[in-house]
């Protein structure tokens, strides 16, 4: 039995994978992406890692920490004519936000191609309930499903058949690599956004009342299990309290219903490549004219890339990008 599910959890890491993440201390899913309130609270809280994402996506950012500060400025200095669509020199919010989005579409798309190639076996350009089952559970049966040892898998199992169904449009039980994308990232899908509420619900209220108390907003991102004895509650947990009261909790009940856990995960009337680009010209654009140019984005690589003088390490490194 051990080796029946060592092998099953190599299987199932794929899978595991393809679900989104939801917020965690230091990570930004793509289903919950900040305020502006939150993205930037002055210097000392500023989120350079959600800026690296935004501008870079979030595949080729990883690859900056590899670079030093003179080459991290060097790629970022090439990269400014993609930006500037009109080459006239400089780059307007307009060229900023449809950059920001270009990243995103390409992050998702560079995504979704990595994963179906692992799963569509047959290259059919279908993938199947059972394709997909085979290569992220293997062997694993209804049977198996039923067994104490296996609840971890179950959950996963009936999450992913859950959101399989949502995603299959004609309902044929395969999907096309569009509505695979849906399956894979609900977020960016407006007839799977109710289903990411659903998931967010299911593992953070843990008491399953059906709204999230500040305890089990808090417990999502700092587990019992990582309190050490007499050691003072980290920074950013006081933060994160407070957040919950300034942001999360709207009518000031003590708990985030179900409306608010959606304005959490997938915020209304938000455009993010909009503020981004509002937020990168705001804290770039030295000489205020609304616009920047290639010295001025340089000027602060580590806003738009990092380096390894950052630990923010996150930026181009493939040369077919430029």
């Amino acid at each position: 039995m051990k080796a029946f599910l060592a092998c099953l959890l190599a299987l199932c890491v794929v899978g595991a994978l393809s679900l989104p993440s939801r917020p965690k201390k230091g990570e930004r899913a793509h289903d919950s992406l900040p305020s502006s309130e939150e993205h930037h609270q002055g210097e000392s809280n500023h989120n350079k890692n959600y800026d690296h994402d935004a501008f870079l996506g979030s595949d080729e950012a990883k690859q900056f920490e590899k670079l030093s500060p003179e080459e991290s400025r060097e790629r970022l200095r090439k990269m400014v004519p993609r930006v500037d669509e009109d080459h006239d020199g400089f780059v307007t919010e307009e060229e900023l936000k449809n950059w920001v989005r270009y990243t995103q579409h390409r992050y998702v798309m560079q995504d979704v191609g990595r994963q179906w190639d692992s799963h569509d076996l047959d290259h059919d350009d279908r993938l199947t309930w059972q394709e997909y089952r085979n290569t992220t559970y293997g062997p694993l049966t209804d049977d198996d499903l039923l067994k104490p040892e296996n609840a971890q898998y179950k959950k996963l199992f009936y999450r992913d058949q859950k959101r399989w169904g949502r995603a299959d449009g004609n309902q044929d039980n395969s999907l096309t690599k569009e509505e695979y994308a849906a399956f894979l990232h609900p977020e960016e899908q407006e007839h799977m956004k109710s289903l990411v509420v659903d998931e967010t619900l299911e593992d953070i209220d843990s008491d399953k009342d059906g709204k999230v108390s500040l305890a089990e907003y808090i417990n999502d991102m700092y587990p019992a299990t990582d309190h050490k004895e007499g050691e003072a509650e980290p920074d950013w947990v006081k933060t994160e309290k407070d957040q919950f009261g300034l942001y999360r909790d709207k009518n000031n009940d003590g708990f985030m219903d179900r409306e608010e856990v959606q304005n959490w995960i997938i915020p209304p009337d938000y455009d993010h490549a909009e503020a981004e680009a509002k937020h990168l010209i705001y804290e770039s654009d030295d000489d205020k004219d609304g616009k920047l140019t290639a010295d001025e984005i340089v000027s602060k690589y580590d806003l738009f890339a990092g380096s390894q003088a950052t630990d923010y390490g996150e930026a181009l490194n493939r040369h077919e990008e430029f």
